[in-house]
């Protein structure tokens, strides 16, 4: 199958700067582009009154000041977080973006963004509804819209079912029966895999479907060329200090 073209980079900074800076904030954005980066990954899922904001977990506890579940506060009490002060002292006070947050800041500076749907449990559909929702209101009429991906299918199917324009990608740490097939059903445009599960065989399964070939989290510079000679499409990485992206 003929793949249409792609309009992102190879090289992806995961939630933003890797573990340079405060995953998922504006912080961490900010640093991977000082390293070159012109694509990033990061987390996306809701406040309880459904405001679209970045972070990976589902309790607040690792990264924030906060405590329990970060779905179920509103975002008047999550917007006064301190994200930045259990990564160091120097990023102390650093907040919780909203996903509009940083599509302002991406899109002032010509940066790329793909979003990771990461719902509270329970809220699958409900979120992959309301991220692909605002993406699409955030990105009207850019020239290159945000990938969504996801593990959880139900938000893909969310995402895809009120914004199917938008493009979109499984994330496997796995290959799990019927994969491929899901992947079609979904209208995903790529796969996005823990990097050890490609061979020369799934990259051709997926590249035979017309779907793009992405690995995360690679962090070794053999791993990164194990990939490239493989012929993947996409590599998200921490080693924002390590990888040039213009490699």
């Amino acid at each position: 199958m003929i793949m249409n073209p792609w309009p992102y980079p190879r090289w992806v900074a995961h939630r933003g700067a890797g573990k340079l800076a405060p995953e998922n904030t504006l912080a961490a954005f900010k640093l991977g582009a000082a390293h070159g980066y012109r694509m990033f990954e990061c987390d996306a899922k809701l406040s309880a009154d459904g405001v679209p904001f970045l972070m990976h977990d589902a309790r607040l506890d690792r990264t924030t000041s906060g405590r329990g579940i970060g779905g179920e506060q509103p975002w008047s009490a999550l917007a006064q977080l301190d994200a930045g002060s259990w990564h160091s002292r120097s990023h102390a006070g650093e907040p919780l973006p909203t996903l509009e947050n940083i599509a302002r800041f991406c899109l002032a500076n010509g940066y790329l963004l793909n979003i990771e749907i990461k719902p509270t449990p329970g809220v699958e559909r409900e979120t992959g509804e309301a991220v692909a929702r605002e993406a699409a209101r955030l990105w009207q009429g850019a020239a290159v819209p945000p990938l969504l991906t996801s593990f959880q299918v139900a938000s893909l199917e969310g995402a895809h079912a009120v914004q199917p324009d938008l493009p979109c990608g499984l994330l496997l740490d796995k290959l799990w029966d019927g994969w491929l097939e899901a992947a079609k059903r979904l209208g995903c445009v790529a796969i996005v895999c823990n990097h050890a599960l490609w061979d020369a065989a799934t990259v051709a399964l997926a590249h035979d479907a017309g779907m793009r070939a992405l690995s995360y989290t690679v962090n070794d510079d053999w791993a990164a060329q194990r990939l490239i000679d493989l012929g993947t499409d996409g590599i998200i990485t921490d080693r924002v200090d390590l990888f040039s992206p213009a490699g």
